[in-house]
């Protein structure tokens, strides 16, 4: 096997020793404290976005649904990556089943996303750090340091932000060198041999020059063993990670900026908790296969036993850097120009049968690297706003898996594979992409504006692919496509604090090519893009003083859309993904959010959705009219509910718990009972005190405190007799965390 990646260990732990030098020089006098009254007087502050249009405003003016955390309720909720931010908002589902790496993440919203991570699949969210796209799925999974907020928009964003946003955009937020001044470092303590520390350092150098630089590290013990491997390089579901972030602002006028970033992550972690439910062997031969109970096939569903040694841990490492520079060009007109540069890199796999027999394993690897840059131009004013620009992006990535084994399981547990011991895949792709869009709104006059936007995008890939089936021979193709997408929306305010609106929206997904043509050349065969055309209404609104309201209605319908499943074939099976069907979903999110006078505050958010199949074209394997999209849960609900008190004898007491659910929802797109994952809650709490200058914290919290462990994935293999079950790593966790403030 090819050497494990060690990119962003490098960096990331150069970056890390650069932020702790910038954080030591710049410790000073304490921060001030918090104003009493701004934290009982019940108000909201107003809240100000810029994903959705691409540009500042608040929330209340934005067509389209949206949730936002901000850095205090990140904290306050645990949340430490986007596996987190999954559990809080209405109709969103992340899902780890890829490689079993915990740097990986499959976000989904309404239906719309993709499990596949391999370079020729798109995922169907696009995920933003700072504007900048970050094209896969491993790596996404990024850890939520040194935040400002986090924007998920839900709804297709085929205008602003174009390809592969058919189910959403989440854009990340960090805080900006020079905006606030000061320096925090936390340390964490839990169950489950958890310790985790960070540090963040903002301050100004000059006038003119800022600087920010943010550091963390974070260890959880695993859930189980590989039980047949005297010397494992990992427990089942460890996690070990460092992140690493340097921003420099450079302010030489008035009218001009100019930002630079670099960013590192290493991430070395345990396979992921996996099971393989063996279904028609012989006499029930095996059952689930964890209850026959030695080295071999262990009892603890935890544990794994594997033939591949080094399959039970992943690696992932990511390095990115990116320039932004902004001019106000006169009193409404400004250019913003985005340039970035990333690099992804990983090692994983899975031992599909969970057993120390060659049975089914995949050992993989692969990496990506991509350029991007966008120029916008936008303008503002007395009654028009404009964002318009050009968008180009380049990805160069490949994957490589082997040696792999196929044998079926509803056979002699030793039955040769039906494809021979020790083959491989080799497959790559490059892409380019071009987009020039503008979007314009109107305001009719004080309670009325209109909107609308456009956008046309070009995508041409390369790919190649070498399989067992290919007869030794290396397989060229290229997709291209194309898409105009557009909005026009409509919002009307009733007073100064509520509004109503009406969007319809297109988006689009990138077409591609199937990931595992293990059947033969003919199965690489390109499919076309996914196209979405989405009516949605809304209200947002602060309705009293301390009760904020949102609320959307939706319908979604989609054309050409990708099933992609796992056929049977001679010599094994192929991952067949074509444009066999049409789609629809809809269905509404509420999020409410009451701060009484007295310090209780109470915030929910509900989900209710019915993403079904409404048609087919053609026979597809096990797929049929009325089936449910995968990890679509038809209601998905989270409720947060607290108290604060000022204490008689200083300081301030924050006590709260949280729920999150997620109702059944199937594993992939063929909706048969082995397929059905499980409604799942999760009950938290965090009691915090503040000190009375407001310099530091201390956080007692439990996550999934009933240690509810739930399915995360499950794919139906049943031509090989099994159905591969990825397991939670999300388990009950105990403890505490301090924070401490400094000035700067």
């Amino acid at each position: 096997m090819r050497k494990t990646p060690q990119l962003g260990r490098r960096y990331a732990a150069g970056l890390m020793t650069t932020a702790a030098t910038l954080a030591m020089l710049s410790v000073g006098s304490v921060a001030n404290a918090q104003d009493e009254q701004s934290v009982f007087d019940g108000e909201f502050e107003e809240i100000m976005v810029t994903s959705a249009r691409k540009r500042e405003e608040s929330i209340f003016e934005t067509p389209t649904a949206l949730s936002v955390f901000g850095e205090s309720a990140l904290k306050a909720l645990n949340v430490s990556n986007m596996d987190d931010v999954g559990k809080y908002v209405p109709n969103l589902n992340v899902s780890r089943f890829g490689v079993g790496n915990t740097a990986a993440a499959a976000i989904f919203i309404r239906g719309i996303g993709i499990q596949d991570h391999l370079i020729t699949t798109d995922p169907g969210v696009g995920v933003y750090l700072d504007g900048v796209y970050l094209g896969r799925q491993m790596g996404s999974n990024l850890t939520l340091k040194n935040i400002e907020r986090v924007e998920v928009l839900r709804g297709p964003q085929g205008t602003l932000y174009g390809r592969n946003t058919l189910g959403g955009a989440v854009n990340i937020v960090t805080r900006k060198p020079g905006d606030e001044e000061g320096a925090e470092v936390d340390v964490q303590l839990g169950t489950r041999d958890r310790y985790a520390g960070s540090f963040y350092a903002n301050t100004r150098l000059s006038d003119k020059i800022a600087v920010s630089a943010t550091g963390s590290f974070k260890h959880r013990g695993g859930v189980g063993e590989a039980v047949n491997l005297p010397n494992p390089e990992a427990e089942i579901g460890e996690e070990k990670e460092f992140n690493g972030r340097v921003a420099l602002l450079i302010e030489p006028s008035d009218t001009f900026s100019l930002l630079f970033a670099i960013d590192g992550m290493d991430n070395e972690a345990g396979q992921s908790p996996y099971i393989a439910e063996v279904i028609g062997a012989p006499a029930d031969c095996c059952g689930p296969l964890p209850q026959l109970g030695d080295a071999d096939f262990p009892a603890d569903p935890d544990d794994l036993a594997t033939a591949v040694p080094g399959l039970e841990s992943t690696s992932a490492n990511a390095l990115g850097v990116s320039m932004t520079a902004e001019w106000n060009m006169n009193e409404n007109l400004t250019s913003k120009f985005i340039a970035s540069w990333r690099r992804t890199e990983y090692t994983g796999g899975l031992d599909d049968d969970a057993t120390a027999y060659h049975l089914s394993e995949f050992p993989e690897e692969g990496e990506a690297e991509q350029y991007s840059a966008e120029l916008q131009i936008n303008g503002s004013w007395d009654n028009f706003d404009l964002v318009s620009g050009l968008f180009y992006f380049n990805e160069d990535g490949s994957a490589f898996s082997g040696p792999f084994n196929f044998s079926p399981f509803n056979g002699q547990v030793d039955t040769p594979g039906t494809i021979a011991n020790g083959d491989f895949f080799d497959l790559a792709q490059e892409t380019d992409a071009y987009a020039i869009y503008a979007n314009g709104s109107y305001h009719v006059n004080d309670k009325l504006t209109i909107g609308g936007g456009l956008r046309y995008s070009e995508d041409k890939k390369e790919a190649n692919a070498l399989f067992p089936s290919f007869g030794g021979v290396r397989d060229f193709e290229e997709v291209d496509t194309s898409a105009v997408t557009w909005d026009a929306n409509m919002t009307y305010a009733l007073n100064d604090n509520m509004s109503v609106y009406a969007t319809v929206q297109r988006g689009y997904q990138t077409g591609g090519l199937p990931p595992r043509p293990f059947g033969g050349e003919a199965q690489f065969d390109p499919f076309d893009e996914v196209k979405a055309l989405n009516y949605e209404v809304g209200f947002k609104g602060q309705v009293t003083d301390n009760w904020l309201l949102m609320a959307s209605a939706f319908t979604t319908n989609y054309t050409d859309f990708v099933v992609q499943v796992s056929e049977p074939q001679a010599g094994g099976f192929v991952t067949r993904a074509g444009n066999a069907a049409k789609a629809r979903g809809r269905g509404f999110e509420i999020d409410s959010k009451l701060n009484l006078d007295s310090g209780v505050f109470i915030n929910t958010s509900i989900g209710y959705l019915d993403a079904e199949i409404r048609s087919l074209e053609g026979e597809v394997l096990g797929v049929a009219v009325g089936d449910k999209l995968p990890l679509a849960p038809e209601l998905t609900a989270s409720v947060l509910a607290g108290y604060r008190t000022m204490l008689d004898g200083g300081g301030e007491l924050t006590v709260q718990a949280d729920y999150s659910y997620r109702d059944d929802m199937f594993g992939q797109v063929v909706n048969s009972d082995t397929e059905l994952l499980k409604a799942r809650s999760l009950f938290g709490f965090n009691v915090r005190y503040t000190s009375e200058d407001g310099t530091w914290d201390v956080d007692l919290y439990g996550e999934n405190i009933f240690n509810e462990v739930y399915d995360q994935g499950r794919l139906n293999n049943t031509f090989h007799g099994f159905v591969g079950v990825v397991r939670s790593n999300d388990r009950s966790e105990f403890g505490l965390r301090f924070t401490k403030r400094f000035g700067l």
